[in-house]
């Protein structure tokens, strides 16, 4: 049976949900989702369809707008979003398992209808149609699909045919993949493929999907190494992974990671107070989950690329969730690497080798007891903030003028979450 995937995305989900909670038309509605208070450097999370047909870009920053456009500036909701992203998961339900879902992002989903066609009696397009109806009418947001015969076929349907679609639907097997796709530029348009991709096969002449099908492929494996083999199967038009595999995928390596922008240039001090407050948070997070790591990581990011970012990581003596001693090796990877006479303005903080607090690692020179207090009341911080809030319990150094804990709390994925603190 040939197989039959849809790719669902909301269009211009931010902007359209902000619109909807004003009773306004998306499709007719200039506004932003962005945080001015940021400044106007603040990227836009989201542009309503109506800018984007102006030219302004997606993800823009604020001053990039032109000036005599009009619009309605709403701040980020996340909260608010998850939940109306959530509702229109419910209604994919309504067609098919959540075993035959893979949810991409917060406003897109990969959908395998394969064995639902006979069921419903339909073609792909028209049960394609069935859901982003059913979904505009629940929550007044507009859909798009694209499908394909393979996950990618649906992603590219999606990305480059459904936008140019009346009904915003787009399809895509391999043969129509050539005649349409093959030749199509900018390749940065096709999913996966960035900018460096872009600019390596440039140097081989090739700017296009068809172009890469006439490479040597000991070439494109000598300058991709195994990236290659994805290179070539999207080129042709073929993606054996399916949404069932995806499922069943287990990492051979674990780790735990955060990290943020911070609001404005911070002195060499001023981040070292964020490094300790971001292992804090992430050490408790280690141990909530019942984990232990065996090395840290950490990224530096400065501003306006007055210099590339430093960073390294190192071993910690052996697998455990002690705060004391992850924070110390944070600390010395800190001072060790850190630019001290530069602006810091991004920091990136990771835990590796992580596995179940099982395989903790105990020595001789292990103090047990000391340990197990340290832990004990790290569980009972984790405690108090499930029950009354991330800030009801906050650390001396959290409340420092260049602190970001208590405000990064508020946050969800580092935006408003559009709740009052």
């Amino acid at each position: 049976m040939e197989k039959a995937y849809l790719c669902i995305d909301l269009k211009s989900f931010y902007a359209s949900v902000e619109c909807v909670l004003r009773g306004l038309d998306p499709l007719k509605t200039n506004l932003v989702v962005a945080d001015p208070s940021r400044g106007n450097g603040a990227i836009c999370l989201a542009i309503t369809p109506p800018m984007k047909e102006l030219g302004i870009h997606n993800r823009c920053r604020i001053f990039e707008i032109p000036k005599n456009v009009k619009y309605i500036t709403a701040l980020p909701q996340m909260k608010k979003y998850m939940e109306i992203s959530a509702e229109i998961y419910g209604i994919y339900l309504k067609y098919v398992s959540k075993d035959d879902i893979h949810v991409y992002s917060i406003d897109e989903c990969f959908l395998d209808v394969t064995k639902y066609l006979d069921l419903y009696q339909m073609d792909a397009a028209s049960l394609a149609k069935k859901i982003i109806t059913d979904v505009y009418k629940t929550t007044n947001i507009t859909a798009t699909a694209g499908i394909g015969t393979n996950l990618f076929l649906a992603k590219i349907a999606l990305d480059i045919t459904a936008k140019h679609s009346k009904d915003y639907i787009g399809y895509l097997d391999e043969d129509i993949f050539k005649k349409t796709i093959w030749h199509h530029r900018p390749i940065t348009d096709i999913w996966n493929i960035s900018r460096g991709t872009a600019n390596r096969l440039a140097k081989y002449g090739v700017y296009d999907l068809y172009g890469v099908t006439q490479m040597d492929e000991e070439i494109l494996y000598k300058e991709f190494g195994v990236n290659a083999e994805f290179l070539i199967d999207h080129a042709k038009g073929v993606e054996p992974c399916t949404i069932e595999e995806i499922h069943n995928y287990k990492s051979k390596s674990n780790s735990l990671s955060t990290s943020q922008i911070l609001f404005e240039d911070y002195k060499y001090d001023e981040a070292l107070l964020v490094l300790k407050e971001m292992v804090d948070n992430l050490v408790l997070e280690l141990v909530e989950k019942g984990l232990v790591a065996s090395s840290v990581s950490l990224g530096v990011g400065y501003s306006k690329d007055v210099t590339k970012g430093t960073g390294g990581s190192s071993k910690l003596s052996g697998a455990t969730a002690s705060r004391s001693e992850i924070m110390e090796a944070f600390i010395n990877l800190f001072k060790r690497t850190t630019k001290e006479n530069y602006p810091i303005r991004r920091i990136g903080i990771g835990l590796g080798g992580v596995v179940s607090e099982e395989y903790a690692s105990i020595d001789l020179f292990t103090d047990e007891v000391a340990l197990d207090k340290e832990k004990r009341m790290q569980k009972a911080i984790i405690d108090i903030k499930n029950k009354y809030g991330k800030n009801s319990i906050l650390k001396a150094m959290d409340l420092a003028p260049k602190a970001t804990t208590k405000k990064r709390n508020t946050l969800i994925g580092g935006h408003n979450s559009g709740e009052k603190e």
